[in-house]
């Protein structure tokens, strides 16, 4: 027991622990890593799915609306994750915070990247015989693949900075040492 223990165990008797004893450097770096990682990939599979179907002809008049939902996302979660308490203290609310605040650069990127096809490539697909589905997989989403994984990279370097405040509601991140 070191020096500084005995001293806040003569202290605070009544204390279990009255030291808080911190996880490792590598593990709080792989449970901060977990939470981006999963909130990323959430976001990314909603964000980029959004995105392809309003720029469908049926969900074209949605178009808007989650642009304003994406919008609100990114203003609301950094409170949310302080505001939880709500929902629980665990990961699964700051994995919704983390998710809805990497929304809007995901589904931006994906709108952007789709619109700049020339009109002229789909007019080529169609006239070799592709379908509307053929056409999105084969010509449209590789040549926005750039400007979707420009949109998911600021998404990712958004949740990586954003996650360290998910240890105030007591999910193990790099915020964790800072916060505790």
């Amino acid at each position: 027991m070191s020096h500084m223990t005995r001293l806040f165990a003569a202290l605070f008797p009544a204390l279990e622990r009255p030291v808080y004893r911190q996880d490792s450097f590598v593990a709080l770096a792989l449970a901060h890593l977990w939470l981006v990682l999963t909130s990323s990939f959430i976001a990314v599979v909603i964000g980029a799915g959004a995105g392809i179907w309003v720029t469908r002809p049926a969900g074209r008049a949605f178009r808007p609306l989650l642009e304003t939902v994406a919008a609100v996302g990114q203003t609301f979660p950094p409170v949310a994750v302080l505001a939880v308490p709500v929902m629980g203290f665990s990961a699964e609310p700051a994995i919704i915070a983390l998710v809805l605040y990497g929304l809007l650069p995901i589904v931006q990127a994906t709108i952007t990247g789709l619109e700049t096809v020339p009109a002229y490539l789909h007019e080529i697909a169609t006239g070799a015989g592709m379908s509307r589905g053929q056409i999105l997989r084969r010509v449209e989403l590789p040549l926005a693949a750039p400007v979707i994984i420009s949109g998911i990279r600021t998404s990712m370097i958004i949740n990586i900075g954003t996650a360290a405040i998910a240890s105030t509601v007591g999910v193990k991140s790099l915020g964790s040492p800072i916060i505790i």
